[in-house]
């Protein structure tokens, strides 16, 4: 086909151009022909084979051939597409028939292996059941036999869970006993031991429950078992408790040591061992912490060493006295929490008598200091002081420890400085008595003795005192000064004219009077100061009032008065008219002037109360005097003439102008 078209090339070419008669055409068919042409077609394979299939119906190259090939292409194809329509349906049809026998083949396989296989079984199932028949009747038996056996089996069961139930309830676990015997005697004790206590005692109340329920016998078993757990327990637990307390060095004290002590509340014995121990242990500690206080002061040096302040007494005993109040209520408060867990109704006693027996340490070097500074000769000031210090911690204390020997060590030592204060100012008092009281001085004024020991009562009672017992303090210091302070007075007194001494008196007594109205609880004292002051006022009125009417003539005239009735008065040598007349002269001119008949001594009077008490008195005796003679003069029957006159001036006035 190939070589035809190659010889026909010009052939075909010139066709093209007489077909279309058109030049450009002609190039279009010459362009496609020698595309044709320049295709190597052997290396086509489609192309081959459609070029030999055209052979074999394009036999002659003819005009009529060319223009026939377009439709011989068409009718050949379409002749081979109903052929293979033919060929497939025919192809299908006998690949479906193919199927359908092959799938029919298999399912008559199956069925025919299913039918094999149920007889079979059929065949197995009736040897079964004649063998199973067969085994029934051999074994009717031998089940009832397992079914009793089962029940059984189920009954024991139960019964073991029951009695695993109650060995749980009522018995402790290997692994409890582990924990209450301990590996050692000196094992530690663990909270989980307290646990298991607490179970023991559960199991021992329980056993009395099982006991009413009527297994008495059990119940007995369990609970002297459990009593014995118990016993054991709380043996181990009062040697490890004991330990701990005899070994105890700080103030802390352990949850678990607690608990301790609340379990052995139950022993009162084991427990009056160990609170025995932890007194002698605790005991041991204070006194050396006391010890260090004293000598070695607080940590690094602060705060000092209270012995440092060994030469200031108030200081060393006040130092002391506040380190015990201190420390002791820390005590009762560790001793408190290591009881907490106790029953405190049951335990108050023992609380306090544990306290008492840990601060009896304390009491023999604190006793033999405050002695050895109540030996040295210290100031009654100083000492008492001491006294003051020593009775207010004596109550703060003993309201912490009361009845201990620590409080009877403080009342001891209250009483010895109250005495050696005491003792200290009479001594102080009589030895500046025996220095200082002198004979009264010309102004008769307190001598410096006098306002020494005043000045020295005022420091005594300038000490504060917020303790009790101040009240008796006060009248003990204020005899042991003002009574032989008085004495002493009196004593140098005695050498002085009856004026001198009472005035001499007088200022003492006002000084003392003033000096003591300061203090509380000194009326008593006071009043008696008082009478004898009174005393002497009324000496010293007396000799005032007798000054007066000596240097007024008023003798003669007072002592007619008093016996006046022997007939007129102005007939009475020295009650005439003249005579009057010369005493009422020195009457006004007493009366212009009174202070001029004063005696010298009053004005050396230092209260000016008493000087005014002693005028007035004296005053009211010469008015009392002038009264008298006032109503002589105007009574008729004593026959005076025109008294008006000789006594104008009624006893009211003249009273007035002398006391202003």
């Amino acid at each position: 086909m190939l070589e035809m078209l190659e010889r026909n090339k010009d052939n075909l070419m010139d066709v093209a151009a007489q077909d279309t008669g058109d030049k450009g055409a002609g190039n279009v068919i010459t362009r496609r022909l020698n595309k044709i042409l320049e295709t190597r077609l052997e290396n086509d394979k489609d192309t081959l084979e459609a070029l030999k299939e055209l052979s074999t119906f394009f036999t002659e190259n003819t005009l009529q051939s060319r223009r026939n090939l377009r439709s011989k292409i068409e009718k050949r194809s379409l002749a081979i597409n109903e052929l293979k329509n033919v060929y497939k349906r025919q192809l299908s049809f006998d690949v479906i028939s193919q199927d359908f026998l092959s799938a029919f083949r298999e399912v008559k396989e199956a069925l025919d292996a299913i039918y094999n296989d149920v007889s079979e079984m059929n065949n197995s199932v009736q040897n079964m059941t004649s063998r199973l028949q067969a085994t029934k009747t051999q074994t009717h038996h031998l089940i009832d036999q397992t079914t009793k056996l089962q029940a059984e089996s189920q009954k024991l069961c139960l019964q073991q869970e029951v009695a695993g139930g109650f060995l749980r309830s009522f018995q402790l676990s290997p692994a409890e006993q582990a924990v209450l015997r301990g590996s050692s005697r000196e094992a530690a004790i663990t909270s989980e031991f307290f646990t298991v206590l607490e179970r023991v005692q559960s199991i021992h109340s329980n056993g009395r429950m099982l006991m009413q329920s009527g297994h008495q016998t059990a119940a007995l078993e369990i609970m002297e078992q459990m009593a014995l757990y118990q016993e054991a327990a709380l043996e181990r637990l009062y040697r490890w408790t004991q330990s701990h307390c005899r070994n105890i060095e700080s103030a802390e004290t352990s949850g678990l040591l607690t608990q301790a002590m609340s379990r052995l509340q139950d022993r009162p014995v084991l427990f009056k061992y160990v609170l025995d121990e932890y007194c002698t242990a605790r005991r041991s500690v204070l006194v050396r912490a006391f010890i260090d206080a004293l000598t070695q002061g607080g940590p690094g040096g602060t705060p000092k060493p209270i012995e440092m302040h060994a030469h200031d007494p108030k200081r060393y005993v006040g130092d002391m006295l506040a380190w015990l109040h201190q420390t002791i209520p820390s005590e009762k408060e560790n001793l408190l929490a290591l009881l907490k867990g106790c029953d405190k109704t049951d335990v108050s006693d023992q609380i306090q008598q544990t306290l008492s027996n840990i601060t009896e340490g304390v009491c023999h070097p604190l006793k033999v200091r405050v002695e050895h500074i109540m030996a040295t000769d210290a100031g009654a000031t100083v000492l008492y002081s001491v006294t003051n210090l020593v009775r207010f911690y004596h109550q703060v204390i003993g309201q912490v420890v009361p009845g201990s020997l620590l409080q009877t060590t403080l009342e001891e030592l209250q009483e010895l400085s109250q005495q050696t204060f005491l003792l200290a100012l009479q001594s102080q008092v009589r030895q500046q008595l025996s220095e200082r009281i002198e004979t009264p001085p010309s102004d008769l004024s307190p001598s410096p003795g006098v306002s020494q020991l005043l000045n020295l009562l005022r420091e005594v009672l300038s000490v504060g005192s917020v303790a009790e017992g101040r009240q008796q303090d006060l009248v003990k210091i204020v005899a042991s000064i003002v009574d032989p302070l008085l004495q002493a007075v009196n004593e140098s007194a005695t050498r002085l004219p009856t004026t001198d001494m009472a005035v001499y008196l007088l200022n003492c007594m006002y000084q003392m009077q003033s000096t003591l109205s300061l203090y509380e609880f000194m009326d008593d004292r006071l009043e008696r100061l008082q009478a004898q002051s009174d005393a002497q006022l009324d000496t010293l009125t007396s000799e005032q009032a007798s000054s007066l009417v000596a240097n007024l003539n008023l003798g003669p005239i007072y002592t007619i008065l008093q016996e006046q009735g022997r007939g007129s008065l102005s007939s009475i040598p020295g009650m005439e008219p003249s005579s009057l007349k010369n005493f009422l002269s020195k009457l006004d001119g007493f009366l212009v002037m009174p202070d001029m008949l004063v005696l010298p001594q009053i004005n050396l009077l230092l209260s000016s109360t008493h000087r005014s008490t002693v005028q007035r008195r004296a005053f009211e005796v010469i008015g009392a005097i002038y009264k008298q003679l006032y109503e002589a003069v105007h009574d008729p029957e004593n026959l005076y003439q025109n008294p008006a006159s000789l006594m104008p001036r009624t006893p009211d006035q003249v009273l007035k102008l002398l006391i202003v």
